[in-house]
Formats: structure tokens, C-alpha cells, sequence
């Protein structure tokens, strides 16, 4: 394992042209959306981006991924940011914990403390409470919408793996919830989650005025609804067996599917955290770059790591024939669009308070860099 620092991490990118979509099929989306990173890629010469004015952050990556920086200036702030994720993971599981006690019924408390404590990165709360602190709110302001995210999430896994989507039966190394509980009580655990978790906003929420709170849970309702998760996960249904997909149509699929919770994250915790309108902004096209991130990066690890590797089945993605960023550009051209979203989403973090916003950049970095 190496340590690895911001400064080495942020270079320039050969970036691919736009050619293959020249004869992409064209395919019915329910809407439109402004956010398209790749409509700003070219063959131009690629541009050096300076971070000087940010702290160095450490993180722990693979020897094969590490690039070593020489020159580190001393007087730069480090962070660990493996302590702070295991940190604000272990609050958030014991919140997750006292949250979904094990009560009757049993059977449905059980099934959704089965998946919901199944370990996982904790990404979307973390993102949660950094965004959070990054606008000067109290990590209690924002804990109830954290654990809310990651029940929404808990609930996405739980359904996605069931025979009538994508019919897995291995999730963070262990069987599945269906698989252990039945498909009917997997169903109903997915749904109790969903539903608790607005009533948990509601209800859990201290510190925080009214009205932020009504915006919050409309912005996370928005988020996984008909224009948000539900949307992206239908398009990536209908995907799967086309030819000649572009890649604005796969785009539109995980803008939809995989970076909303990431966007509702970081919006939730600046809301709740009482940020600033432009605040709220920033944060939203961060995370929406790193959502879009963390797909093209599991997009690429799908095809890349083995099973045991990964925690769930590898290579399932070309099993179903679906639709992924390997599959239209190649390996190469997919790391190379993931170090664009990358370099895109930490420019935004510009302007913030350097130390607040080591967290953000370091989870930045983790999901590029990420081996599962």
C-alpha cells in the first residue's frame, strides 16, 4: 500500500473525442438535463490545473494506482482520510443501529437490520456530514438525513438484487436479503426503509429550522422519484440488449441512477447545514461529478475485478448484455474520462475553506481510485 497526495494526484488528461456517437442510436429519454461532462471533452491539448491552495491529502491506494509525490511542502495540513471514513462510519452505524432496532415485528425489523448493517463504504452519509461541516453546521444537524441516505441506499441494493431486476445473489460478501428472507419479505423491507427514512428526517431532525427541513426532504424525494433513481434505473432496464447505444443515452442513465443519492448527499448536508443558495449550487454539480465518477469507476471494476475482489458478482454487466462505459469506449478511454470528472469536481470545491474541504477532496480521490 502507498500514500498518496493531492498534488500528484491532480495532472493533465489526454481527453478522447466524441466520434463514437457519431452513429449512436437515438433512444426516448423522459427528460432533458443540463449536466453532460462529456459534451465538454475534445482532442484539444489537455490543461494543468492548480490545487496550491489546498491542503495534501493522504489516502490508501493500491501499490498499482499510487503515484508518489517527491516534493511535498511541510507546511501544507495532511489528512487521513482512512481515520476520518472509519470515524464517521462508525457514528453513522451506531446511529444506523439505534435508529432500526430490532422490534416487532421481528421479521421485518430483522430483514431491513440485515442489509442495512451489512458493512459498506458509507459513502453518501459521510458526504453527508462533510458537506455539512464544510458550510459551518453541527455534524447532529445533518446525522438523521445521513442515516436517511443510507436506508434510500440500503433499499436501492436490496431491490436491485432481487430475479425481477438484476437477480444477484451476493451483496457485500454475504447472500443476498432475499435470498435469505424470500423475495416477499425482501420487497417489504426495501419499502420499509424508503418510508422510514422521511419519517426519520422528520421527526429525528434537531437544530434546524422548518423550513430547511421541508426543502430537504423535497430535494431527496425529487432525487429518488420519476426524474431522479426510478428514472435512471427504467432507461438501464430498457437498455439492456441494444445496439449501438451513445453515450449521452448511458449518461442520462447514471446521472439518473447512480448520482442522485450522491447529489441529494452533499445538498441535504449544505441545506440542513444552513448554507448559502450558491453553497447548495456548488455542492450539487461536486457531487453529481463524483457520482457520475463512482459509475464510470464501478463500470470498469465490473470488468476488471474478480468476485471476491469486488464483495458482489463481477462481470455481470456483460452477462446481461448492459449498456457501460468500457463496453462503448474501451477500458483506457473510461479511466480517462473518470480522471476528467475527477479533476471537474474538485475545481468546484475551489474558493472553500481548505482544511473543511479535505474530506470532500479525499472522497473524491477514494471513488477514482477505488478497488471495490
Amino acid at each position: 500500500m502507498a500514500s498518496v497526495n493531492l498534488g500528484s494526484l491532480v495532472q493533465s488528461y489526454s481527453i478522447f473525442n466524441q466520434a463514437s456517437r457519431t452513429n449512436s442510436k437515438s433512444f426516448p429519454l423522459p427528460r432533458s438535463f443540463p449536466f453532460n461532462p462529456l459534451k465538454n471533452i475534445s482532442s484539444s491539448t489537455p490543461k494543468r490545473r492548480s490545487f496550491t491552495s489546498l491542503p495534501s491529502i493522504s489516502l490508501v491506494l493500491t501499490k498499482e494506482d499510487a503515484v508518489l509525490e517527491e516534493d511535498q511542502d511541510p507546511q501544507l495540513p495532511s489528512f487521513d482520510f482512512k481515520s476520518f471514513m472509519v470515524h464517521k462510519g462508525n457514528a453513522v452505524n451506531q446511529a444506523l443501529d439505534s435508529a432500526v432496532p430490532l422490534r416487532d415485528p421481528v421479521k421485518i425489523h430483522e430483514a431491513m437490520r440485515y442489509s442495512l448493517l451489512a458493512g459498506g463504504k458509507r459513502v453518501r452519509p459521510v458526504l453527508c456530514l462533510a458537506a455539512c461541516d464544510l458550510v459551518g453546521g453541527k455534524e447532529s444537524m445533518v446525522m438523521p438525513a445521513a442515516c436517511a441516505l443510507e436506508m434510500i441506499h440500503t433499499m436501492s441494493l436490496v431491490h436491485d438484487d432481487l430475479p425481477c431486476m438484476d437477480n444477484d445473489d451476493l451483496r457485500r460478501g454475504k447472500p443476498t436479503n432475499h435470498k435469505v428472507y424470500g423475495e416477499d419479505i425482501a420487497v417489504l423491507a426495501g419499502d420499509a426503509l424508503l418510508a422510514f427514512s422521511f419519517e426519520h428526517i422528520a421527526v429525528s431532525t434537531v437544530g434546524v429550522t422548518p423550513d430547511r427541513i421541508v426543502r430537504a426532504i423535497g430535494e431527496l424525494a425529487k432525487s429518488i422519484g420519476a426524474e431522479g433513481l426510478a428514472a435512471g434505473q427504467v432507461v438501464d432496464i430498457t437498455s439492456e440488449g441494444l445496439t449501438n447505444v451513445g453515450l449521452d443515452h448511458l449518461e442520462f442513465i447514471h446521472v439518473h441512477k447512480t448520482a442522485p443519492l450522491l447529489e441529494a448527499a452533499a445538498v441535504l448536508g449544505a441545506i440542513l447545514g444552513g448554507g448559502r443558495d450558491e453553497d447548495v449550487e456548488k455542492l450539487r454539480k461536486f457531487a453529481r461529478n463524483i457520482g457520475l465518477l463512482f459509475q464510470v469507476v464501478d463500470d470498469i471494476l465490473d470488468v476488471t475485478k474478480s468476485s471476491k475482489e469486488l464483495g458482489k458478482t463481477a462481470g455481470k454487466d456483460l452477462v446481461a448484455d448492459k449498456v457501460t462505459y468500457p463496453k462503448l469506449m474501451g477500458i483506457n478511454k473510461s479511466k480517462e474520462f473518470a480522471e476528467k470528472l475527477k479533476s471537474d469536481a474538485l475545481e468546484l470545491l475551489q474558493g472553500f475553506d481548505p482544511e473543511k474541504s479535505a474530506p470532500l477532496i479525499a472522497l473524491a480521490n477514494y471513488i477514482a481510485y477505488r478497488q471495490n
